[in-house]
Protein backbone atom coordinates (compact mmCIF):
# COMPACT_ATOMS: atom_id res chain seq x y z
CA UNK A 1 0.00 0.00 0.00
CA UNK A 2 1.42 3.43 -0.92
CA UNK A 3 1.97 5.87 1.92
CA UNK A 4 0.53 9.32 1.24
CA UNK A 5 2.04 12.29 3.08
CA UNK A 6 -0.14 14.41 5.33
CA UNK A 7 -1.19 17.47 3.38
CA UNK A 8 0.25 20.81 4.49
CA UNK A 9 -1.69 23.83 3.35
CA UNK A 10 -0.77 27.47 3.95
CA UNK A 11 -3.33 30.26 3.73
CA UNK A 12 -1.75 33.68 3.26
CA UNK A 13 -3.79 36.85 3.75
CA UNK A 14 -2.36 40.34 3.29
CA UNK A 15 -3.11 42.68 6.19
CA UNK A 16 -5.60 45.46 5.28
CA UNK A 17 -4.19 45.22 1.77
CA UNK A 18 -5.52 48.30 -0.06
CA UNK A 19 -5.01 50.55 2.96
CA UNK A 20 -1.53 49.11 3.54
CA UNK A 21 -0.54 49.82 -0.07
CA UNK A 22 -1.67 53.43 0.36
CA UNK A 23 0.46 53.73 3.50
CA UNK A 24 3.39 52.09 1.70
CA UNK A 25 3.18 54.72 -1.05
CA UNK A 26 2.64 57.57 1.42
CA UNK A 27 4.47 56.90 4.72
CA UNK A 28 2.94 60.01 6.30
CA UNK A 29 -0.26 57.94 6.62
CA UNK A 30 1.42 55.45 8.96
CA UNK A 31 -0.47 55.18 12.26
CA UNK A 32 -3.49 57.08 10.91
CA UNK A 33 -6.96 55.64 10.21
CA UNK A 34 -6.98 55.04 6.45
CA UNK A 35 -10.14 54.09 4.58
CA UNK A 36 -10.16 53.11 0.90
CA UNK A 37 -13.48 53.28 -0.93
CA UNK A 38 -15.58 54.96 -3.57
CA UNK A 39 -15.92 58.57 -4.57
CA UNK A 40 -17.20 61.07 -2.01
CA UNK A 41 -19.96 59.62 0.14
CA UNK A 42 -21.39 57.35 -2.54
CA UNK A 43 -19.38 54.14 -2.42
CA UNK A 44 -18.59 51.47 0.12
CA UNK A 45 -15.47 50.74 2.12
CA UNK A 46 -13.10 48.44 0.23
CA UNK A 47 -10.45 48.34 2.96
CA UNK A 48 -9.77 49.93 6.33
CA UNK A 49 -6.48 50.11 8.22
CA UNK A 50 -6.40 48.59 11.68
CA UNK A 51 -6.43 52.11 13.13
CA UNK A 52 -9.72 52.76 11.30
CA UNK A 53 -11.17 49.43 12.44
CA UNK A 54 -10.89 50.59 16.05
CA UNK A 55 -13.69 53.05 15.20
CA UNK A 56 -15.91 50.24 13.87
CA UNK A 57 -15.11 50.80 10.20
CA UNK A 58 -15.10 47.61 8.11
CA UNK A 59 -15.26 46.42 4.50
CA UNK A 60 -18.57 46.75 2.61
CA UNK A 61 -19.75 49.51 4.98
CA UNK A 62 -21.19 52.60 3.24
CA UNK A 63 -18.58 55.35 3.04
CA UNK A 64 -21.05 57.81 4.58
CA UNK A 65 -21.37 55.59 7.66
CA UNK A 66 -17.60 55.21 7.87
CA UNK A 67 -17.16 59.01 7.81
CA UNK A 68 -19.56 59.35 10.73
CA UNK A 69 -17.77 56.67 12.74
CA UNK A 70 -14.30 57.98 11.89
CA UNK A 71 -14.55 61.71 11.07
CA UNK A 72 -10.77 62.20 11.28
CA UNK A 73 -9.99 59.29 8.97
CA UNK A 74 -8.08 59.62 5.71
CA UNK A 75 -10.50 58.63 2.93
CA UNK A 76 -8.87 57.64 -0.35
CA UNK A 77 -10.15 56.46 -3.75
CA UNK A 78 -9.50 52.96 -5.03
CA UNK A 79 -6.33 52.62 -7.15
CA UNK A 80 -6.99 49.18 -8.57
CA UNK A 81 -4.11 49.16 -11.07
CA UNK A 82 -1.64 49.78 -8.24
CA UNK A 83 -3.11 47.03 -6.07
CA UNK A 84 -3.03 44.61 -8.99
CA UNK A 85 0.63 45.40 -9.62
CA UNK A 86 1.56 44.75 -5.98
CA UNK A 87 -0.60 41.61 -5.94
CA UNK A 88 1.22 40.18 -8.95
CA UNK A 89 4.59 40.71 -7.24
CA UNK A 90 3.30 38.98 -4.10
CA UNK A 91 1.94 36.00 -6.05
CA UNK A 92 5.33 35.66 -7.76
CA UNK A 93 6.90 35.28 -4.30
CA UNK A 94 4.39 32.55 -3.43
CA UNK A 95 5.27 30.71 -6.65
CA UNK A 96 8.92 30.54 -5.60
CA UNK A 97 7.90 27.91 -3.03
CA UNK A 98 5.32 25.84 -4.90
CA UNK A 99 3.45 25.83 -8.22
CA UNK A 100 0.33 24.86 -6.26
CA UNK A 101 -0.92 28.41 -5.63
CA UNK A 102 -4.64 29.16 -5.66
CA UNK A 103 -5.36 32.90 -5.47
CA UNK A 104 -8.71 33.75 -3.90
CA UNK A 105 -8.42 37.47 -4.56
CA UNK A 106 -5.72 40.10 -4.98
CA UNK A 107 -4.68 39.77 -1.34
CA UNK A 108 -5.02 36.11 -0.36
CA UNK A 109 -4.12 32.66 -1.59
CA UNK A 110 -3.82 29.00 -0.63
CA UNK A 111 -0.52 27.17 -1.11
CA UNK A 112 -0.16 23.39 -1.04
CA UNK A 113 3.43 22.84 0.13
CA UNK A 114 3.10 19.09 0.74
CA UNK A 115 5.58 18.30 -2.05
CA UNK A 116 7.82 21.28 -1.29
CA UNK A 117 9.00 20.17 2.14
CA UNK A 118 11.93 18.04 0.92
CA UNK A 119 13.54 21.12 -0.63
CA UNK A 120 12.05 23.98 1.37
CA UNK A 121 11.68 22.58 4.88
CA UNK A 122 8.64 22.25 7.12
CA UNK A 123 5.43 24.09 6.22
CA UNK A 124 5.85 26.49 9.15
CA UNK A 125 9.38 27.31 7.96
CA UNK A 126 8.07 27.99 4.46
CA UNK A 127 5.39 30.29 5.89
CA UNK A 128 8.03 32.23 7.83
CA UNK A 129 10.24 32.55 4.77
CA UNK A 130 7.32 33.87 2.72
CA UNK A 131 6.38 36.40 5.40
CA UNK A 132 9.97 37.62 5.53
CA UNK A 133 10.28 37.90 1.75
CA UNK A 134 7.02 39.83 1.41
CA UNK A 135 8.06 42.23 4.16
CA UNK A 136 11.59 42.77 2.82
CA UNK A 137 10.84 42.96 -0.90
CA UNK A 138 7.36 44.52 -0.94
CA UNK A 139 7.24 46.35 2.38
CA UNK A 140 3.94 44.83 3.54
CA UNK A 141 2.93 42.28 6.15
CA UNK A 142 1.01 39.06 5.56
CA UNK A 143 -0.70 36.78 8.05
CA UNK A 144 -0.38 33.01 7.62
CA UNK A 145 -2.21 29.92 8.77
CA UNK A 146 -0.79 26.41 8.40
CA UNK A 147 -2.96 23.29 8.54
CA UNK A 148 -3.85 20.01 6.88
CA UNK A 149 -6.80 21.50 4.97
CA UNK A 150 -8.00 24.72 3.38
CA UNK A 151 -10.63 25.12 6.10
CA UNK A 152 -8.20 24.94 9.00
CA UNK A 153 -5.49 27.02 7.31
CA UNK A 154 -7.90 29.86 6.47
CA UNK A 155 -9.37 30.01 9.95
CA UNK A 156 -5.85 29.93 11.44
CA UNK A 157 -4.59 32.83 9.32
CA UNK A 158 -7.33 35.10 10.65
CA UNK A 159 -6.68 34.55 14.35
CA UNK A 160 -3.55 36.60 14.95
CA UNK A 161 -3.74 39.51 12.53
CA UNK A 162 -1.84 41.57 11.62
CA UNK A 163 1.47 39.90 10.75
CA UNK A 164 0.40 36.66 12.43
CA UNK A 165 1.42 33.04 12.05
CA UNK A 166 -0.81 30.30 13.44
CA UNK A 167 0.21 26.64 13.05
CA UNK A 168 -2.18 23.73 13.56
CA UNK A 169 -0.21 20.45 13.78
CA UNK A 170 -1.68 17.34 12.13
CA UNK A 171 -4.13 15.65 14.48
CA UNK A 172 -4.87 18.86 16.39
CA UNK A 173 -7.61 20.17 14.09
CA UNK A 174 -10.55 19.28 16.33
CA UNK A 175 -9.16 20.79 19.58
CA UNK A 176 -7.98 23.86 17.66
CA UNK A 177 -11.46 24.50 16.28
CA UNK A 178 -13.48 23.52 19.35
CA UNK A 179 -13.49 26.82 21.29
CA UNK A 180 -14.14 29.00 18.23
CA UNK A 181 -17.64 30.38 17.45
CA UNK A 182 -19.53 28.48 14.77
CA UNK A 183 -19.59 31.61 12.62
CA UNK A 184 -15.95 30.87 11.78
CA UNK A 185 -17.01 27.94 9.61
CA UNK A 186 -17.65 28.50 5.90
CA UNK A 187 -21.31 28.34 5.00
CA UNK A 188 -22.57 29.01 8.52
CA UNK A 189 -24.31 32.33 8.14
CA UNK A 190 -26.55 34.25 10.48
CA UNK A 191 -29.69 32.18 9.80
CA UNK A 192 -27.84 28.89 10.31
CA UNK A 193 -26.25 30.21 13.51
CA UNK A 194 -29.69 31.08 14.85
CA UNK A 195 -31.02 27.63 13.96
CA UNK A 196 -28.04 25.94 15.64
CA UNK A 197 -28.44 28.11 18.74
CA UNK A 198 -31.91 26.61 19.19
CA UNK A 199 -30.29 23.20 19.75
CA UNK A 200 -27.60 24.60 22.06
CA UNK A 201 -24.78 25.03 19.52
CA UNK A 202 -22.61 28.13 19.91
CA UNK A 203 -19.06 26.88 19.35
CA UNK A 204 -17.51 24.55 16.80
CA UNK A 205 -16.91 22.10 19.68
CA UNK A 206 -20.64 22.12 20.43
CA UNK A 207 -21.33 21.37 16.78
CA UNK A 208 -18.88 18.45 16.69
CA UNK A 209 -20.85 16.73 19.48
CA UNK A 210 -24.19 16.85 17.68
CA UNK A 211 -25.00 13.45 16.07
CA UNK A 212 -24.76 13.43 12.29
CA UNK A 213 -28.32 12.12 11.98
CA UNK A 214 -29.70 15.20 13.75
CA UNK A 215 -27.70 17.60 11.57
CA UNK A 216 -28.71 15.93 8.29
CA UNK A 217 -32.35 15.75 9.37
CA UNK A 218 -32.37 19.45 10.17
CA UNK A 219 -30.03 20.81 7.46
CA UNK A 220 -29.85 18.12 4.76
CA UNK A 221 -26.54 17.94 2.84
CA UNK A 222 -25.34 21.09 4.61
CA UNK A 223 -25.56 19.13 7.87
CA UNK A 224 -23.00 16.61 6.62
CA UNK A 225 -20.67 19.42 5.58
CA UNK A 226 -21.00 21.07 9.01
CA UNK A 227 -20.35 17.74 10.73
CA UNK A 228 -17.10 17.24 8.81
CA UNK A 229 -16.01 20.89 9.07
CA UNK A 230 -16.41 20.84 12.86
CA UNK A 231 -13.77 18.09 12.92
CA UNK A 232 -11.46 19.94 10.54
CA UNK A 233 -12.20 17.58 7.64
CA UNK A 234 -11.92 19.31 4.27
CA UNK A 235 -10.77 17.29 1.25
CA UNK A 236 -10.87 20.12 -1.30
CA UNK A 237 -7.58 20.36 -3.22
CA UNK A 238 -5.61 23.53 -3.78
CA UNK A 239 -6.28 24.40 -7.40
CA UNK A 240 -3.64 26.47 -9.22
CA UNK A 241 -4.53 29.82 -10.75
CA UNK A 242 -7.77 29.77 -12.68
CA UNK A 243 -8.01 31.32 -16.11
CA UNK A 244 -9.19 34.90 -16.12
CA UNK A 245 -12.83 34.73 -17.19
CA UNK A 246 -13.40 38.43 -17.76
CA UNK A 247 -11.69 41.79 -17.55
CA UNK A 248 -13.76 44.75 -16.46
CA UNK A 249 -13.95 48.06 -14.66
CA UNK A 250 -16.77 50.03 -13.09
CA UNK A 251 -17.27 53.41 -11.47
CA UNK A 252 -19.69 54.66 -8.82
CA UNK A 253 -20.29 58.36 -9.47
CA UNK A 254 -20.12 61.02 -6.78
CA UNK A 255 -23.46 62.29 -8.11
CA UNK A 256 -26.10 60.49 -10.16
CA UNK A 257 -25.57 61.17 -13.86
CA UNK A 258 -28.40 61.93 -16.26
CA UNK A 259 -26.65 63.56 -19.21
CA UNK A 260 -26.04 61.16 -22.11
CA UNK A 261 -22.87 62.92 -23.30
CA UNK A 262 -21.31 62.78 -19.83
CA UNK A 263 -22.21 59.10 -19.47
CA UNK A 264 -20.64 58.29 -22.83
CA UNK A 265 -17.49 60.10 -21.69
CA UNK A 266 -17.43 57.98 -18.53
CA UNK A 267 -17.94 54.86 -20.65
CA UNK A 268 -14.96 55.83 -22.82
CA UNK A 269 -12.78 56.30 -19.73
CA UNK A 270 -13.74 52.80 -18.56
CA UNK A 271 -13.02 51.34 -22.01
CA UNK A 272 -9.50 52.79 -21.93
CA UNK A 273 -8.80 50.96 -18.66
CA UNK A 274 -10.32 47.66 -19.77
CA UNK A 275 -8.60 47.78 -23.16
CA UNK A 276 -5.19 48.42 -21.63
CA UNK A 277 -5.56 45.64 -19.04
CA UNK A 278 -6.69 43.23 -21.77
CA UNK A 279 -3.64 43.99 -23.92
CA UNK A 280 -1.32 43.77 -20.90
CA UNK A 281 -2.55 40.22 -20.31
CA UNK A 282 -2.07 39.34 -23.98
CA UNK A 283 -5.76 38.56 -24.27
CA UNK A 284 -8.74 39.46 -26.43
CA UNK A 285 -12.44 38.87 -25.95
CA UNK A 286 -15.66 38.51 -27.89
CA UNK A 287 -18.38 39.27 -25.33
CA UNK A 288 -18.85 42.87 -24.20
CA UNK A 289 -21.11 43.54 -21.20
CA UNK A 290 -22.14 46.81 -19.63
CA UNK A 291 -23.57 47.15 -16.13
CA UNK A 292 -25.82 50.04 -15.13
CA UNK A 293 -27.12 50.78 -11.65
CA UNK A 294 -29.85 53.42 -11.43
CA UNK A 295 -30.48 55.89 -8.62
CA UNK A 296 -32.94 53.47 -6.97
CA UNK A 297 -30.24 50.73 -6.96
CA UNK A 298 -32.01 48.70 -9.67
CA UNK A 299 -29.22 47.08 -11.71
CA UNK A 300 -29.31 45.91 -15.33
CA UNK A 301 -26.77 44.37 -17.70
CA UNK A 302 -26.62 44.29 -21.48
CA UNK A 303 -24.30 42.01 -23.48
CA UNK A 304 -23.25 41.46 -27.08
CA UNK A 305 -21.00 38.73 -28.48
CA UNK A 306 -18.91 39.86 -31.44
CA UNK A 307 -17.94 37.80 -34.47
CA UNK A 308 -14.22 38.25 -33.74
CA UNK A 309 -12.27 38.86 -30.51
CA UNK A 310 -11.14 42.43 -29.82
CA UNK A 311 -8.62 44.09 -27.54
CA UNK A 312 -8.80 47.75 -28.54
CA UNK A 313 -10.49 50.65 -26.79
CA UNK A 314 -12.36 51.79 -29.92
CA UNK A 315 -14.16 48.48 -30.47
CA UNK A 316 -15.03 48.30 -26.78
CA UNK A 317 -16.41 51.83 -26.82
CA UNK A 318 -18.43 51.37 -30.01
CA UNK A 319 -20.01 48.20 -28.66
CA UNK A 320 -20.51 49.73 -25.23
CA UNK A 321 -22.39 52.68 -26.72
CA UNK A 322 -24.73 50.33 -28.58
CA UNK A 323 -25.43 48.48 -25.34
CA UNK A 324 -25.83 51.70 -23.34
CA UNK A 325 -28.52 52.79 -25.80
CA UNK A 326 -30.50 49.70 -24.79
CA UNK A 327 -30.77 50.97 -21.19
CA UNK A 328 -32.82 53.86 -19.83
CA UNK A 329 -29.93 56.29 -20.28
CA UNK A 330 -31.18 59.84 -20.38
CA UNK A 331 -34.48 59.04 -18.67
CA UNK A 332 -33.28 57.55 -15.36
CA UNK A 333 -30.36 58.91 -13.31
CA UNK A 334 -27.42 56.49 -13.17
CA UNK A 335 -25.20 56.01 -10.10
CA UNK A 336 -22.86 53.26 -11.41
CA UNK A 337 -21.56 52.29 -14.82
CA UNK A 338 -19.31 49.37 -15.73
CA UNK A 339 -18.03 47.51 -18.78
CA UNK A 340 -16.34 44.11 -19.07
CA UNK A 341 -14.87 41.89 -21.77
CA UNK A 342 -15.40 38.12 -21.54
CA UNK A 343 -15.17 35.00 -23.69
CA UNK A 344 -11.42 35.59 -23.59
CA UNK A 345 -8.66 33.96 -25.62
CA UNK A 346 -4.92 34.55 -26.06
CA UNK A 347 -4.26 37.32 -28.56
CA UNK A 348 -1.65 35.18 -30.30
CA UNK A 349 -4.31 32.63 -31.21
CA UNK A 350 -5.84 35.10 -33.66
CA UNK A 351 -2.76 37.08 -34.61
CA UNK A 352 -2.04 40.37 -32.88
CA UNK A 353 -2.95 42.52 -35.89
CA UNK A 354 -6.26 40.74 -36.41
CA UNK A 355 -7.56 42.22 -33.15
CA UNK A 356 -7.56 45.80 -34.38
CA UNK A 357 -10.25 46.01 -37.02
CA UNK A 358 -10.20 45.82 -40.81
CA UNK A 359 -7.05 44.97 -42.71
CA UNK A 360 -6.44 48.48 -44.11
CA UNK A 361 -6.22 50.06 -40.67
CA UNK A 362 -5.28 47.25 -38.33
CA UNK A 363 -1.50 47.68 -38.57
CA UNK A 364 -1.83 51.42 -37.93
CA UNK A 365 -4.18 50.84 -34.98
CA UNK A 366 -1.90 48.18 -33.54
CA UNK A 367 1.09 50.54 -33.60
CA UNK A 368 -1.05 53.32 -32.14
CA UNK A 369 -2.17 51.26 -29.13
CA UNK A 370 1.34 49.98 -28.54
CA UNK A 371 2.55 53.59 -28.41
CA UNK A 372 -0.31 54.68 -26.13
CA UNK A 373 0.31 51.79 -23.72
CA UNK A 374 4.04 52.54 -23.63
CA UNK A 375 3.43 56.22 -22.81
CA UNK A 376 0.85 55.33 -20.16
CA UNK A 377 3.22 52.86 -18.51
CA UNK A 378 5.99 55.43 -18.38
CA UNK A 379 4.11 58.60 -17.45
CA UNK A 380 0.89 57.36 -15.84
CA UNK A 381 -2.58 56.40 -17.04
CA UNK A 382 -3.73 60.00 -17.38
CA UNK A 383 -0.82 61.17 -19.52
CA UNK A 384 -2.52 60.52 -22.85
CA UNK A 385 -6.30 60.52 -23.23
CA UNK A 386 -8.86 61.20 -26.00
CA UNK A 387 -9.88 64.83 -26.53
CA UNK A 388 -13.39 64.14 -25.25
CA UNK A 389 -11.98 63.16 -21.85
CA UNK A 390 -9.89 66.34 -21.73
CA UNK A 391 -13.16 68.18 -22.28
CA UNK A 392 -14.71 66.22 -19.41
CA UNK A 393 -11.86 67.22 -17.08
CA UNK A 394 -12.30 70.89 -17.98
CA UNK A 395 -16.03 70.68 -17.31
CA UNK A 396 -15.40 69.07 -13.93
CA UNK A 397 -12.89 71.77 -13.01
CA UNK A 398 -15.40 74.46 -13.95
CA UNK A 399 -18.09 72.78 -11.85
CA UNK A 400 -15.67 72.59 -8.90
CA UNK A 401 -15.02 76.35 -9.13
CA UNK A 402 -18.72 77.09 -8.97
Amino acid sequence: MPIYPTRRIIHLDMDAFYASVETLDNPTLRGRPVVVGGNGNRGVVCAASYEARKFGVHSAMPILTARKLCPNGVFLPVRMARYQDISQRIMEIFLQFTPMVEPLSLDEAFLDVTASRCLMGAAEDIALKIKTLVRETIGLTVSAGVGTSKLVAKIASDLNKPDGLTIVPPGQEKPFLAPLPIGRLWGVGRATQQALALIGVKTIGDLSRIPLAILTTKFGKAGLLMHESAKGIDHRPVEPRHEVKSIGHEETFSEDLHDRKRLEQELLALCLKVGKRTREKGMAGRTVTIKVKYRDFVQVTRSLTLAEPVADDKALYQTGRLLLAKTEIGSRPIRLLGISLANLCPAEAHGQLALFGKSRTREKDCRLYQAIDTISDRYGSGSIVPATLVERREEEQEEAKT
